[in-house]
């Protein structure tokens, strides 16, 4: 059908192909497709009340929405969604069309003269100033404004949406018979050559759109981008379709933007800054923003053009460029006293300030001037920041969640979902930062179990946001490391699902499957298999997979390179001042001072990172520590010492811990029960001796949910002496038995077995 828009309306506008006029001055035109509308409205009309039933109707009502603003579609679409809605009237519209399109061209005449009589009358059937009234008289108008030629044109475009239709439908209808007895011997090649002519017939269907279908399509694409990119168009599609608006009006600068948003899915930083300036460029142009801003709307398209460009260029990393843009921005604004565009700047500043340095004192002021101009959304951003911060410094919780519960009042008064979302998952991020899974746990099911306060078309929930993505990935991770890997199996699934890979979070959940495969791996002993997941992991985290390379490295005896790595990766965390990541590494340094006999510099070590895990709060990484002090204190010799610290340890881990940690806390308890018990009278060191083994079995559990054979092996190993020193025959035998068959699946690495924490 593009040949018959462009006949009616765009040749007179183009040389050579280009378009020197806004198209979108026309409000409206008639199509073969709106008119199946208008013949659809009329049969709707004419059959009244008593023919259609009230759950037709009320199908039918909210059918007629997405007909009128959405794109032209083809006839055996339309008749189908018809269909579904009320079989009877889709009967009578394809008859209507039917004896148009094979009578004469007064037919299609008489029928725009009948539609004038929806309006008269005392009662008429459709209300002037109605939706169903208004897209009337659109079309009344148009038609009557076309010359004889353009109708013969229209006309005879009609007659070709139908026979397209009829077409169709005859090669569904040899489809259909070749599934019979008798057509089983058509080969398939010729079931393929019978689709070829429905993706003709879309694509002769999809023309040039009008205002109306241009600014619907938009706004729904953009919608979708935002909330739930998998029912958007793929972005070579949704390219496709813009440029083809873009074709017929370049100037269309709302197309523009959504190209910008478009090329951001994929990452291209050409396009999408080509794309934006494109769009400041239309919006000055078009003197949108002049009409309704004065003389200030230059100026004002201006100064939000170039701090669009500065979140641009952040989001890339160019934070040069970035501050560059921002300054412009600045300067511009100023300027013009718009103190609302100085506080998103002030906003952006502190993005980029923070990426050298923390900036306390900035963040505080930027919430303070957007609480004072009025600008909630602002102001909630600026408070989860200084949250975030204030967390990575070693505030307490309470203070933090007081603080969260003021921004909540913000969103709930507002009604700003998205800062909902994004406010819960940061509260997840906090109570796994600080060890508390469970209330982790419990953050990320209120998220998934609330429903979104924003009504979107199509149905449409917000919940492919980030901060889903997310959480769903901390209710991975939290699964996994209790032991529960075919639960996490189906949440990374549904992970993928609604978040595919070529979606903006999709690195999110890719991050998250490779270190939960990483730790299994790990537990399972194969390191060859843990080597190749690293090169995954520092694609998507260079500091992540630093860090597990430096534990295969370890776990591989290979202690020099291991200690390189982890002394380079050292410096590079307490520059950045990663504190987390800080501990973890030193922590791991501890290990391989162990591992070199070297117990007497592993404390200094380990003392500093209890130091640095009680400053900052970090429950579960100070727990962690003092498992590793106790150790240490039981290779020295003072068993005693380590078990008084372990009772600081014990209870958070249990309570929050992984399964793997909670399997290494008992296992060490009973190795410092049994190093004690030689002090013992005989009878308590057979006490002793016995409450050991329980608490191995328990630990042996934990290291069974996990599939830790490694550890489970260790177990065995020291169970079988325990049972020995008791004199139990049997059960020594049977522990020898499982060690033995787990040692040939698993052999040693050198390490010994019994010093091994």
């Amino acid at each position: 059908m593009a040949s018959v828009h462009e006949s009616l309306y765009f040749n007179p506008m183009m040389t050579n192909g280009v378009v020197h006029a806004n198209v979108f001055g026309i409000k409206d035109w008639v199509t073969p497709y709106k008119i199946a509308v208008l013949v659809l409205l009329s049969e709707m009309g004419r059959a009244g009340g008593s023919a259609i039933g009230l759950l037709e109707r009320r199908r039918l009502n909210q059918l007629l929405l997405p007909l009128l603003q959405g794109p032209d579609m083809t006839l055996t679409r339309l008749y189908k969604a018809i269909n579904e809605s009320c079989p009877q009237l889709a009967n009578s519209v394809q008859i209507r069309i039917k004896l148009m399109a094979e009578g004469e061209l007064k037919d299609m005449e008489q029928f725009f003269d009948d539609l004038s009589d929806s309006f008269s009358g005392t009662d008429p059937e459709v209300h002037k100033t109605s939706v169903v009234g208004l897209f009337l008289r659109h079309m009344i108008l148009a038609y009557n404004k076309l010359s004889f030629s353009q109708v013969y044109k229209l006309y005879t475009a009609l007659q070709e949406y139908f026979q397209n239709a009829e077409k169709k439908a005859a090669a569904e209808e040899a489809e259909m018979d070749m599934t019979s007895p008798e057509g089983r011997l058509v080969g398939t090649l010729e079931r393929e050559d019978l689709d070829v002519p429905s993706g003709e017939e879309e694509i002769s269907c999809s023309g040039p759109l009008s205002q109306k279908q241009a600014e619907y399509f938009l706004s729904q694409q953009a919608s979708l981008l935002k909330n739930d990119e998998t029912k958007a168009l793929t972005p070579a599609s949704l390219q496709k379709e813009l440029n083809n608006l873009l074709k017929f009006n370049p100037d269309f600068a709302e197309a523009h933007y959504l190209s910008y948003l478009n090329s951001l899915r994929v990452q291209d930083v050409f396009s999408s800054t080509h794309s934006l300036l494109h769009y400041f460029d239309r919006l000055i142009l078009t003197g949108a923003e002049s009409k309704s801003n004065g003389d200030e709307g230059y100026g004002r398209s201006l100064r939000y053009a170039a701090l669009n460009l500065a979140a641009l260029h952040c989001r890339f990393g160019h934070y040069q460029q970035a501050e560059l843009a921002l300054q412009e921005a600045i300067r511009i604004a100023q300027e013009s006293n718009d103190h609302v565009c100085l506080q998103h700047c002030l906003s952006w500043l502190y993005i980029l300030e923070q990426k050298r340095s923390d900036s306390c004192v900035l963040l505080e002021h930027s919430v303070k001037k957007a609480v004072h101009f009025g600008l909630p959304y602002l102001a909630s951003l600026g408070i989860q920041s200084l949250v975030q911060q204030r967390a990575f410094a070693g505030k307490t919780a309470n203070k933090l969640m007081d603080a969260l519960k003021d921004s909540d009042l913000l969103h709930w008064k507002h009604s700003l979902s998205e800062l909902i979302d994004i406010s819960i998952a940061q509260k997840t991020a906090i109570w796994r930062l600080y060890g508390r899974s469970t209330m982790a746990l419990q953050q990320a099911q209120t998220l998934l179990s609330m429903n979104s306060l924003e009504a979107l078309n199509l149905g449409v929930q917000q919940n492919n946001t980030e901060s889903f993505a997310v959480v769903l990935c901390h209710l991975a991770e939290l699964h996994a490391e209790q032991g529960c890997l075919a639960a996490a199996s189906e949440v990374l699934e549904h992970l993928k699902e609604r978040f595919p890979p070529n979606s903006q979070h999709a690195q999110l959940w890719m991050l998250c499957e490779q270190k939960i495969q990483f730790g299994r791996a790990m537990h399972d002993g194969r390191y060859h298999m843990a080597d190749s997941l690293v090169t995954g992991i520092t694609a998507l985290s260079s500091l992540e997979g630093a860090y597990r390379k430096a534990i295969v490295l370890q776990a591989q005896n290979q202690t020099s390179e291991a200690h390189k790595l982890l002394q380079k990766l050292l410096v590079h965390c307490q520059k950045m001042k990663n504190t987390e990541m800080v501990i973890s590494v030193l922590l791991a340094v501890a290990e391989l001072y162990w591992r070199a006999s070297c117990h007497t510099i592993a404390l200094p070590v380990l003392l500093q990172a209890l130091a640095l895990s009680r400053e900052y709060r970090l429950q579960y990484l100070a727990s962690e520590t003092v498992l590793s002090l106790a150790f240490s204190q039981l290779i020295l010799g003072i068993p005693e010492q380590a078990l008084n610290i372990l009772h600081m340890a014990i209870e958070p881990i249990l309570a929050d811990g992984a399964v793997l940690d909670k399997g290494r806390a008992m296992f060490l308890v009973a190795k410092c029960q049994v190093a004690s018990a030689n002090a013992y009278e005989p009878q308590k060191k057979v006490e002793a001796l016995e409450s050991a083994i329980l608490n191995l079995n328990e630990a042996k559990d934990y290291f069974a949910k996990v599939d830790c054979k490694e550890q489970i092996r260790d177990v065995l190993y020291f169970q079988a002496r325990l049972y020995h020193m008791l004199g139990k025959a049997q059960e020594r035998n049977r522990c020898a038995m499982l060690f033995r068959q787990l040692h040939q699946e698993l052999p040693s690495h050198g390490v010994p077995l019994v010093n091994h924490l």
